[in-house]
């Protein structure tokens, strides 16, 4: 096949010129052509691939710089914000008596808050309130005031604080309880309202939770025999003030700003890292120069053991090691080439002076 092929390109062109002067240059051409597209096809792969990289690098970045800010903020808040709010049911107790059906003692209970753990911030104030549902019973009605109690003990049954407040139900005259009763009639019907008040008593106003003796167990005591009710629970409120106040009240502004502050210092704590450890020249500066230093010592301690003129003379000469405070673009391997030659010629020339 290689022989038939070679007879007709010989009998095409028995001279070889067309093979000289046509083929061969455009073979030449197109293989440099070809060689041209495929490097930069190949530089153009290389800098996508850096480019895509690089990107992806950039990305992962900003990526751990938010999650670190937004991580920083959330561990903050948790911290340092308290719950807002406890709320314990109060079961109330009472001995009846037998003769009437009134209770005979007063209704009192035991609320244990917690067990083990702090449940109360140290430091926060805090409002404890007893809310009381009391049905608008003719008894109730002709109830009046009467006082709420309420003792604070610790874990070791310790009273940490004592408060009693007065408290009656919200009077409405009998047209508006008639009026109204009319009015929301259907709904009472229908079982979706119920003729009760909420009387809420708030026995501590601003209470703060020690340290080594915090609370555990709230006693609370209705100092009536004739007061009818339907449930009984209590609340421990946080009156939050200065930062606390506006993170409760503005949260999104709040996470906003400091989210945004942290940003701003993790990014120009990555920057100076960045900075300090990509131009690392100053460090292999500062060991050159300090290699000088101690070589002159050296050569400079040399010599005065050598000879009694230098004995005199002091190890630092300002003179000669002004090359240590000098910030000048100097380069340093020139010096101390330089100045090895001169050292080497004081050295020869005081021995044969010695000789």
């Amino acid at each position: 096949m290689n022989i038939l092929l070679r007879l007709i390109v010989f009998c095409c062109d028995p001279l070889g010129l067309w093979r000289r002067f046509l083929i061969q240059p455009a073979r030449n051409v197109g293989n440099n052509i070809y060689e041209r597209v495929k490097v930069k096809a190949d530089q153009k792969v290389e800098s996508m691939r850096e480019l895509v990289l690089r990107i992806g690098l950039i990305a992962f970045v900003v990526a751990l710089i938010i999650w670190a800010a937004v991580f920083m903020y959330a561990s903050f808040y948790y911290a340092y914000m308290p719950a807002i709010s406890h709320t314990r049911p109060v079961h109330m107790q009472f001995k009846t008596c037998l003769d009437t059906s009134t209770p005979c003692t007063f209704p009192h209970a035991h609320v244990s808050l917690t067990k083990k753990q702090q449940l109360l911030m140290v430091g926060q104030s805090y409002r404890v309130i007893i809310q009381i549902e009391m049905p608008e019973s003719p008894q109730n009605l002709d109830l009046g005031m009467f006082m709420v109690c309420g003792e604070m003990r610790d874990l070791e049954s310790m009273l940490r604080g004592h408060s009693c407040r007065s408290a009656m139900m919200r009077y409405r005259s009998p047209l508006i309880r008639t009026i109204s009763t009319w009015a929301l009639s259907p709904l009472y019907v229908l079982g979706f309202r119920e003729e009760f008040q909420k009387v809420s008593v708030e026995i501590f106003s601003n209470y703060l939770e020690q340290k080594h003796h915090p609370i555990t167990d709230v006693y609370v005591e209705i100092q009536s025999q004739k007061i009818q009710f339907y449930t009984v629970s209590l609340h421990i409120v946080a009156d939050f003030t200065g930062l606390r106040y506006i993170m409760h009240n503005w949260p999104v502004m709040s996470a906003i700003v400091a989210i945004s502050t942290n940003l701003f210092f993790i990014l120009v704590i990555f920057l100076l890292s960045w900075y300090h450890w990509s131009n690392a020249t100053w460090i292999h500066n500062l060991q050159k120069k300090y290699e000088l230093f101690t070589q002159k010592v050296q050569e400079k301690a040399g010599r005065a053991l050598e000879s009694p003129k230098y004995s005199s003379g002091s190890l630092q000469d300002d003179d000669e090691l002004s090359f240590l405070n000098d910030d000048k673009s100097e380069d340093i391997d020139d010096i101390s080439s330089g100045r090895k030659e001169e050292y080497q010629k004081g050295a020869q020339t005081l021995r044969l002076r010695k000789i």
